[in-house]
């Protein structure tokens, strides 16, 4: 039996060791060129150039037949998707799985919606990783992963929602309201999977502080810990470092946005997914 763990590029990994895993891009776009977030992807240039850009930008979601790529020959399939409450990832790669289980029997697909993204799916992947090295019946692994997704967190320290509000995924309004005097915007993943703003800080060490304060409302007490950066290592780090001086045995691992994570969170963004 052949098993598979497929994400879309908004979980910022692009390979697995000892798991058969593939990523289905996202594709970010201007009116005059095309950025796919994959593993070539300068997200440094990117940024920049889109930084200085003056026109709008959008995303769009793999399509059907990226999915079907990422599914062929294997007999059962874990997949992970960026939030279905602001892209139609969900639904491209549940289309996919449709068909894939239409014209192959004896296959299966599951797909979690993770109502999340970056970080918190890739705490997910790492979780179905494990069971399927302990070679769980895959619906254990399922409904496991799925309880797996209500024990953890995403939270946001952002300094811009520009790209959000010209997508459409928050508003204006609130948008307009930071990106100045070096205030931050904390928000979470809600349990819908939108953002939701919890509160607004200015400086780092104010950054910091928030960040521990909100991990452990949330019921963060050790543990799990992803921690990825929109060119900002330098607060990571802080972040980092804050953690295991108040817990010395947590699992942390920091890492740098991809292309659709860097495209949202902009530069100096910080995404932290934790167990809770």
């Amino acid at each position: 039996m052949k098993r598979k763990i497929v994400a879309d590029s908004s979980c910022d990994m692009w390979e697995l060791n000892g798991v058969d895993f593939a990523v289905a891009p996202i594709t970010i776009s201007t009116d005059n060129k095309h950025y796919v977030d994959n593993q070539e992807l300068d997200v440094h240039l990117m940024s920049e150039e889109l930084a200085s850009y003056k026109g709008t930008s959008h995303t769009a979601c793999p399509s059907v037949g990226s999915w079907l790529d990422c599914y062929e020959g294997f007999d059962e399939v874990f997949v992970i998707t960026l939030t279905g409450a602001m892209s139609g990832t969900y639904n491209s790669a549940m289309t996919a799985k449709g068909i894939y289980e239409e014209e192959n029997e004896n296959v299966k697909v599951h797909v979690f919606d993770s109502l999340s993204t970056g970080p918190e799916m890739r705490l997910l992947i790492e979780k179905l990783k494990k069971m399927i090295d302990e070679d769980l019946p895959f619906e254990e692994i399922v409904e496991k992963g799925q309880d797996y997704l209500n024990h953890s967190r995403l939270f946001f320290a952002l300094k811009s929602l520009h790209n959000f509000a010209m997508n459409g995924r928050v508003s204006k309004t609130v948008a307009s309201a930071i990106g100045v005097l070096n205030i931050s915007i904390f928000a979470t993943a809600s349990e819908e999977g939108t953002i939701q703003q919890i509160s607004k800080c200015r400086g780092e060490k104010k950054v910091v502080k928030s960040m521990i304060e909100h991990l452990e409302n949330a019921g963060y007490h050790g543990g799990k810990v992803r921690i990825s950066h929109a060119d900002n290592l330098k607060l990571a780090h802080s972040v980092r470092d804050k953690i295991l001086e108040l817990y010395p045995h947590a699992d942390i691992i920091v890492y740098p946005m991809g292309g659709l994570c860097t495209y949202y969170a902009e530069k100096g963004g910080l995404l932290v997914g934790c167990e809770c």
